[in-house]
């Protein structure tokens, strides 16, 4: 029976066979720039605990990694993007006050979150991230996550534990969660290189400043404008589009898909890049 990481393969490969609004130029990808190379920024994140502790922080974060349709209403630290941020302030609580408990997550309430998270209580975010933190309460207390073997086992265990992981089709949060504990030294994946990318907005912006997607009219002037783009059909089309052009270029280039994703999210931080909008969708699950 195929797993997670075919069927969100085949889903991607579906949707761009079939898009109606945005397409790929693979010609374009030729001139594709790589950013950095993959790492965690040791200031922003949580990475000088112990093991449990920093496989506990990875967890917390990417539990609330979502959010980004929100992140211009967010009160940001100096010089961050609304994901650094949240990474950062939740590091810094960890530094001070080590993991929350199973228990005390299921307990979790917006206040809280807001005051971790240096925001405002009633930012529609707050509440949404604590129920993501009951959930991650919830499965800590019956559970313990993949951390060796499989990667796809873990996504799968996610996806198949906390509802808002369950993004059919991409399930990015439940794969970046993978990639960042092995990118922490928490965790050792045989099959981590068969990850995809994490299909989110930014590096879809990144390919479609490249030249490597391309959207039509009426769905550019709008993403363009700034306005909101609501969850369904265009949107995933450029999720899918962004992820089936990466398997191309991440084989071309000799390198695995999740450190593709990376480089190019990373590029994604530039000046330039946040200088035009990127698409913007409110939902749970990027």
């Amino acid at each position: 029976m195929p797993g997670l990481l075919d069927a969100v393969r085949r889903s991607a490969a579906e949707i761009a066979a079939s898009a109606k609004h945005v397409r790929v130029d693979l010609d374009a990808a030729g001139a594709i720039e790589l950013g950095p190379e993959p790492a965690l920024d040791p200031e922003k994140h949580y990475l000088e605990g112990s093991r449990e502790e920093v496989i506990a922080y990875l967890l917390t974060l990417d539990s609330i990694n979502f959010g980004s349709g929100w992140f211009p209403t967010l009160r940001k630290r100096p010089g961050c993007s609304g994901y650094y941020t949240i990474a950062w302030a939740l590091a810094d609580r960890f530094r001070e006050h080590g993991p929350w408990s199973p228990g005390e997550l299921r307990r979790m309430d917006a206040a809280t979150v807001a005051a971790t998270l240096g925001q405002d209580p009633g930012h529609e975010l707050m509440s949404r991230y604590a129920r993501a933190l009951h959930d991650l309460g919830g499965f800590l207390e019956v559970s313990e996550p993949v951390t060796e073997g499989s990667a796809e086992r873990l996504a799968e265990q996610l996806a198949e534990s906390m509802p808002m992981f369950d993004d059919v089709g991409f399930w990015k949060r439940a794969q970046i969660t993978a990639n960042d504990l092995t990118l922490a030294g928490v965790a050792r994946f045989d099959d981590i290189d068969r990850l995809t990318i994490f299909a989110d907005n930014l590096v879809p912006h990144v390919l479609r400043m490249d030249g490597v997607l391309v959207y039509d009219d009426a769905l550019a002037a709008r993403i363009d404008a700034g306005r909101l783009l609501p969850p369904g059909e265009e949107e995933r089309e450029i999720r899918a589009c962004a992820l089936h052009a990466c398997e191309s270029i991440a084989r071309e280039l000799r390198i695995p898909p999740r450190d593709l994703d990376v480089m190019l999210w990373n590029r994604g931080q530039e000046p330039r890049y946040k200088a035009r909008p990127r698409h913007r969708t409110r939902t749970i699950y990027y």
